[in-house]
């Protein structure tokens, strides 16, 4: 496994490689981490896995600074999964230069999470789109439990004429159905147990419109349900059709139910 802090020396090795992975992470590896990098390994024969805490999409200092970090631990795992590159930049050798691109912002990005978190989606394309610049991979693999920025970097990469294949990759969940997140290690075990139930009921509000003739969907009163089980404050929660990401009017649309809520500080997103 070679790592790279810098791009120069990092372009000047992958020059050479026709097909690479890419797998962009912020670090704080977990089980969703790992299941991208080893489908990027099952699909590809050289992988690159980076971890940088972008500060450009966090809404605040104090959230940048809690966002766990754990270095050391991460380089461990990535070593025993086989890893072949590892990039970790800095701010500068990521901000330093002009990227050809200019960063796409479709008009998705000013709802759900958008509509809460300023700047957060520019943040995140603008990093992604220097990354693509930097490695030029064949491919990238993200997870849908990040949805919407999962949509965002496709419309980004399809107006700029970016060739990359983008492979969306099944949200990998915790035993009690809470799924995989770096943020998860600044849970209690109780706040987990809420966060569960949370996810069962959502779960369980699909599986109950999926069965209706008519289309019902309820914001207030899925909020109510969800308040209920000790969440005070909820962001949002909406039904989207996921393939346009438009209010769905059929039960038969392939459709998933979008949903961020803070327990204590800690802000989580799902979709099911």
């Amino acid at each position: 496994m070679k790592i790279f802090k810098h791009k120069i020396n990092l372009i000047n090795h992958l020059v050479s490689i026709k097909k690479l992975s890419f797998v962009p992470t912020m670090g704080g590896l977990h089980e969703g981490h790992k299941y991208l990098i080893k489908k990027a390994k099952k699909k590809s024969s050289e992988v690159i896995v980076s971890i940088f805490i972008n500060p450009k999409q966090f809404n605040s200092k104090k959230d940048y600074s809690t966002y766990p970090r754990s270095i050391k631990k991460d380089l461990a795992i990535l070593k025993k999964l086989n890893v072949d590159f590892v990039y970790l930049p800095n701010y500068y050798d990521i901000f330093s230069f002009k990227p050809k691109n200019k960063v796409y912002l479709d008009k998705f990005a000013g709802k759900l999470c958008g509509k809460f978190r300023r700047n957060h989606f520019e943040g995140v394309i603008n990093v992604i789109n220097r990354f693509l610049e930097i490695i030029k991979p064949h491919s990238i693999y993200l997870g849908r439990k990040d949805f919407q920025q999962l949509y965002l970097i496709k419309r980004h990469t399809q107006k700029n004429n970016i060739k990359v294949k983008i492979i969306s990759c099944k949200t990998i969940r915790e035993k009690n159905g809470l799924p995989c997140s770096t943020r998860n290690h600044n849970l209690t075990i109780f706040q987990k147990n809420i966060a569960s139930k949370v996810c069962k009921l959502i779960k369980k509000i699909k599986k109950n419109i999926k069965k209706q003739k008519k289309y019902e969907f309820s914001v207030k009163k899925i909020k109510m349900e969800i308040m209920q089980l000790g969440i005070k404050k909820i962001d949002y929660v909406d039904l989207l059709n996921i393939h346009n990401m438009t209010k769905t009017i059929s039960t038969k649309a392939n459709f998933n139910i979008f949903i961020a809520f803070y327990l204590g500080k800690i802000r989580l997103i799902d979709n099911l």
